[in-house]
């Protein structure tokens, strides 16, 4: 079974089974590395770590667009309605939400959570299993030593793993967590951004992962 990934830049993902399209954290407008635009996008669902605004992004816009199903912890899907997205699927931490294209897990993140000064509760990752493949996104968060049970639980092919520093994991404590959850392969995301998260990807080199370093706009697919 196939999973097509494609990077938005930042922590933005978009991926498809060929019968379903997801968005991940679609910052797209206001995102000096994007090779998209919000208005060019389709999809089905969309599923956010948390509310900052280079992760909540363009989600009203898309999902008001498109229809699409926005899927978050509860504070999120609430202020969202407010914005007139009607479409949600509200969870918390270590629940999950079934879909017509598999599911989507919601796991800690040592993080904060905000817009605009309206709290948007927990940090969260997502692991999303679609196309027969599970995917790890690790939101913007911090080491922590769960992240081994996580990856024993869940087995990720692919996890998504910020390096940029600063907010979150810099490349070597990133290196560790690769190394905790050992999926199959792992990208870093949330880096070269802005300067100030700008990060040399090789540094990121975890023992026994193989790494593929994506750039905005990249397209790829992974068979299980």
């Amino acid at each position: 079974m196939t999973l097509a990934i494609t990077y938005l830049g930042h922590a933005g993902f978009m991926l498809g089974d060929g019968g379903h399209t997801l968005l991940v954290d679609p910052f797209l407008t206001g995102n000096p590395v994007a090779k998209h635009a919000a208005r060019d996008l389709r999809c089905d669902y969309i599923a956010l770590t948390h509310g900052h605004s280079d992760h909540l992004g363009d989600t009203v816009a898309i999902a008001k667009a498109t229809g699409a199903a926005v899927i978050a912890v509860f504070e999120i899907c609430s202020f969202l309605g407010e914005q007139g997205v009607h479409r949600t699927e509200p969870g918390n931490t270590g629940g999950r939400i079934m879909t017509p294209f598999g599911w989507v897990a919601f796991t800690p993140a040592f993080h904060s959570s905000s817009f605009e000064g309206h709290y948007l509760g927990m940090s969260c990752g997502l692991v999303i299993h679609m196309g027969g493949v599970t995917l790890y996104h690790c939101g913007d968060t911090g080491l922590f030593g769960d992240m081994r049970l996580l990856g024993e639980i869940y087995e990720p092919d692919i996890a998504c793993i910020p390096i940029g520093d600063r907010f979150t994991m810099g490349p070597e404590l990133a290196t560790r967590a690769a190394e905790l959850i050992n999926p199959k392969i792992a990208i870093p995301i949330h880096y070269d951004t802005w300067p100030l998260i700008a990060q040399d990807p090789k540094a990121f080199a975890p023992k026994g992962v193989p790494v593929r370093v994506m750039r905005p706009g990249d397209r790829w697919e992974y068979t299980t």
